[in-house]
């Protein structure tokens, strides 16, 4: 992404790898799946089946637009797997390449609602964790290993845009629809100790806790959260049948918070977020019951895993496919 123009560009889209996702047959049911965070809070899909992570290039070029042949060989290979096991959440999907980050590969699709243009964006981690898989083949200086896992950790999320700028029929760009002026607040400690500090967690915890109901806590799942300094939704479970349910709460969402940014941004400045603050409570009790209806069957559980290590279950009343 081109954090000056707040633009994300469609750098190559293989049409291998979409040929395969086109082939995805309308019937196909595939596996359920589970949605999950780990101890560093990585969001990441619990399979029903066990897939094979191809070893992929480490190396690339940010100035080459053009994936090599063994990595666009290895995704179609992944890709071919993830449509047999969630068929679901890849059908419709364009998928394309981002030089910047070659071990994130991309897929997306646009969504209208009323005048507004919004971007559903999947991106696929394909770096190995421990005690996340068996490695069936071991990596090198130059290739990622080899692994058998039921775990796919990703990043869904939807972005209203601006403006779509389009080439020869096909998106070559999105301009995302900025809301939020400026997220920086200051600094903090001195010399190398010196850091920044933003204020995009507390305001995710604002835009999700005035359309969550009251008493439920989500961490680390937050629906609707700051990034690309917009309000985004995070699109989980990913399939398309969750996709029709958390975009016309984000699109009414926008339209609710856009006349109250500033004031939300300037109590933010001044404090850290607080379910007592009275800008949040004087929004959140206009916010129509319905709203929180959507979301009225979320829950997080947090458990151990065979590792003795914490992880979070989201819990949703509909299916994960």
């Amino acid at each position: 992404m081109d954090e000056l123009l707040n633009e994300i560009r469609v750098v190559y889209p293989d049409a291998e790898i979409n040929a395969v996702i086109a082939a995805i047959p309308d019937h196909a049911r595939g596996f359920s799946c589970a949605v999950r965070y780990n101890h560093s809070e990585e969001l990441f899909l619990e399979l029903g089946a066990d897939i094979v992570m191809p070893r992929f290039p480490i190396h690339h070029d940010v100035h080459t637009e053009i994936p090599s042949a063994p990595y666009a060989y290895a995704l179609r290979d992944l890709v071919r797997q993830l449509s047999d096991v969630l068929p679901d959440v890849f059908r419709g999907l364009t998928y394309y390449f981002d030089p910047s980050e070659s071990l994130k590969p991309r897929f997306y699709r646009l969504y209208k609602v009323e005048s507004t243009v919004y971007l559903f964006l999947l991106k696929i981690d394909l770096v190995f964790r421990h005690f996340q898989g068996e490695i069936v083949e071991a990596a090198t200086n130059d290739v990622t290993p080899a692994f058998r896992t039921r775990h796919l950790f990703i990043e869904s999320e939807f972005i209203p845009l601006e403006a779509v700028m389009w080439e020869l029929g096909k998106a070559r760009a999105f301009k995302v629809k900025q809301l939020i002026s400026d997220t920086w607040i200051g600094e903090t400690g001195r010399g190398y100790l010196l850091h920044g500090i933003w204020m995009d967690n507390d305001l995710s915890k604002f835009f999700s806790k005035i359309i969550l109901p009251e008493g439920v806590r989500t961490y680390p799942f937050y629906p609707l959260f700051c990034k690309y300094k917009t309000v985004c939704a995070e699109a989980v479970p990913p399939g398309m049948e969750r996709r029709k349910r958390i975009l016309p709460l984000l699109h009414r969402a926008i339209s609710f918070l856009s006349p109250e940014m500033e004031r939300i941004q300037n109590a933010l400045k001044e404090s850290s977020f607080s379910e007592t603050m009275p800008e949040f409570i004087e929004l959140r009790d206009r916010v129509p019951a319905s709203w929180k209806e959507i979301l009225k069957g979320v829950s997080m559980r947090s458990y151990l895993n065979d590792r003795d290590m914490k992880e979070y279950a989201l819990e949703t009343d509909d299916s994960a496919s």
